[in-house]
């Protein structure tokens, strides 16, 4: 059972789709759970998937689109403001809170890639998140800057700002905005790993979607090259805590790392043996382990 419904980031609409479970009760109280977005999607591709079937084991769950992406409002359109998307989630926790049949003492918070960095960094200093879990998760500031596997120099970041900070001059000079893509619109021969499979799920009929047409501003690469989703985790995140990846992710260790870092005395990694880190966005396969270990954590921790 799903509703579209709106609601407030600052003065930024935000358009979401609600589930509840098929048995719902508006009298009664329910768990609740934010569901982020990959950076690049929209609410109705993974997060929509991974809302809908925790929805159907028994919680509400809230999918949205981010900040100038999909039909929630904010421009320039396609901009990846990592602190916007940060509030974006503490704003997705305040609409909760106004529903009548959502416990708000249980609200959990999950993310999925880019959605994951954000949803571990908002719930550093989010208390209301009472649970913590992530798929495939990145985080943005260091995929972004530093490459997968961290190959690229502090010299190369350097030089990207450069040219981020002259579209901006030739921007208020009048120039088109500067749009590059989140993952290749064609594949080059030999390409591997999740930029190909990103092509494959963003690109193709497995996964497109109208609202999300592989556009990124290339002056986001500004705020994103100063974001860290870990910064205070070693202090902060001492919720309950579930990272899933992929065994056959090359992003794996984004996963590993923020387990290892968070402060949390119940914090677990768990490996989905042969799942890719796009594999985890929509292949039953992989996809029904994960739900499964997903309403197994915030059945256990959110009560």
């Amino acid at each position: 059972m799903k509703s579209d419904v709106k609601f407030k980031n600052n003065t930024i609409l935000l358009a979401g789709n609600l589930y509840v479970p098929s048995e719902f009760d508006e009298a009664k109280k329910y768990p609740a759970i934010v569901v982020s977005h990959p950076g690049g999607g929209v609410k109705e591709q993974a997060a929509g998937l991974y809302a809908d079937k925790l929805a159907e084991l028994g919680f509400v769950t809230l999918a949205f689109d981010a900040s100038n992406q999909g039909e929630s409002e904010g421009t320039p359109r396609y901009f990846e403001d990592p602190y916007a998307r940060t509030e974006d989630v503490r704003a997705a926790v305040d609409y909760l809170t106004t529903l009548s049949y959502v416990d708000t003492d249980n609200i959990g918070a999950l993310g999925i890639c880019a959605g994951g960095g954000y949803t571990v960094a908002a719930s550093q200093t989010e208390r209301r998140i009472k649970a913590v879990a992530t798929v495939s998760m990145v985080d943005i500031g260091s995929l972004f800057g530093e490459g997968l596997g961290r190959v690229v120099s502090v010299e190369e970041q350097i030089k990207l700002l450069e040219q981020v900070s002259q579209q901006r001059t030739a921007e208020a000079g009048g120039a088109d905005t500067l749009y590059v893509t989140y993952v290749p619109q064609e594949l080059e021969e030999g390409m591997t790993g999740t930029m190909a499979e990103g092509h494959d799920y963003y690109v193709t009929p497995r996964g497109c979607h109208k609202n999300a047409p592989n556009r990124l501003v290339f002056t986001s690469f500004g705020p994103i090259l100063t974001y860290s989703a870990f910064s205070h985790i070693d202090k902060f995140l001492t919720q309950p805590f579930l990272a899933i990846a992929g065994s056959e992710a090359d992003t794996f260790y984004f996963s590993q790392e923020a387990v290892d870092k968070a402060a949390s005395q119940n914090k677990e990694l768990f490996t989905i043996e042969g799942a890719t880190h796009v594999g985890l966005y929509d292949l039953p396969e992989y996809v029904n382990p994960a739900v499964d270990k997903l309403a197994a954590f915030f059945s256990q921790n959110l009560k």
